[in-house]
């Protein structure tokens, strides 16, 4: 997701993804906030898990060996969270959930034929959302994965669940 009116680069983010269980490397692009010190703010959708959600800010350094920008760490946190949903259930397409949970105003990208990752705004009432993703889980038509939850999100779900 580039965007003409700003200036962005793609940084890679090199972590261990609990989702995947091994280590990921991971390109996205990122809003230039400040280019002499590295700093960045992300504007795609995390697919497998770093902690790190859209419109945090963090720093970048060049990295010679990669030869790309590489992250370092969050500076600023958005306060919004990633969640990363599997369908289980056969015969049932992604894209209705993601139009489900878009309607909720979480905006997601589709990873493969049955893996999204979702965004959930920090103004969004998560246990509203939880709640859902909660009741397809035990009904075993999905499975979901909280690798980037904000402290506001998880107040939105302490003592409900």
């Amino acid at each position: 997701m580039k965007s003409s009116k700003t200036k962005a680069r793609q940084v890679l983010f090199k972590y261990q993804s609990t989702v995947l269980g091994k280590p990921v490397t991971e390109s996205m692009w990122a809003e230039v906030v400040d280019e002499e010190k590295g700093v960045y703010k992300l504007i795609n959708i995390p697919f497998y898990g770093p902690a790190i959600a859209t419109e945090d800010v963090f720093l970048a350094e060049y990295s010679s060996e990669d030869k790309a920008l590489v992250y370092e760490r969050t500076i600023d946190s958005s306060g919004n969270s990633i969640v990363l949903v599997v369908v289980l259930q056969e015969g049932i397409d992604k894209e209705l959930f993601r139009k489900t949970f878009n309607d909720l105003k979480c905006p997601s990208e589709g990873v493969s034929e049955k893996f999204f990752s979702m965004e959930i705004k920090k103004d969004t009432d998560y246990a509203t959302i939880k709640r859902l993703l909660h009741q397809l889980e035990s009904k075993r038509v999905i499975s979901y994965a909280e690798p980037c939850l904000s402290s506001k999100h998880q107040r939105d779900v302490r003592g409900k669940f």
